[in-house]
């Protein structure tokens, strides 16, 4: 899940961490893919509006 979808939603880093119930540096830090645990909890949290795309996160061998 890209960072830039979440804003798009959200509005802000600060909506996205109050929705999560995770700090304000906690999504400063991401960087432009989530981390793969928050993005299934969005896509969950949201009842599907934001989408897990698992293709983000293969890992090349």
């Amino acid at each position: 899940m890209l960072k830039k979808r979440l804003i798009d939603h959200f509005g802000s880093g600060t909506r996205i961490a109050e929705f999560l119930k995770i700090s304000q540096s906690s999504v400063s830090q991401w960087g432009d893919v989530i981390p793969e645990k928050q993005a299934l909890r969005i896509e969950k949290l949201t009842n599907g509006a934001l989408k897990y795309d698992p293709a983000l996160y293969v890992k090349s061998a």
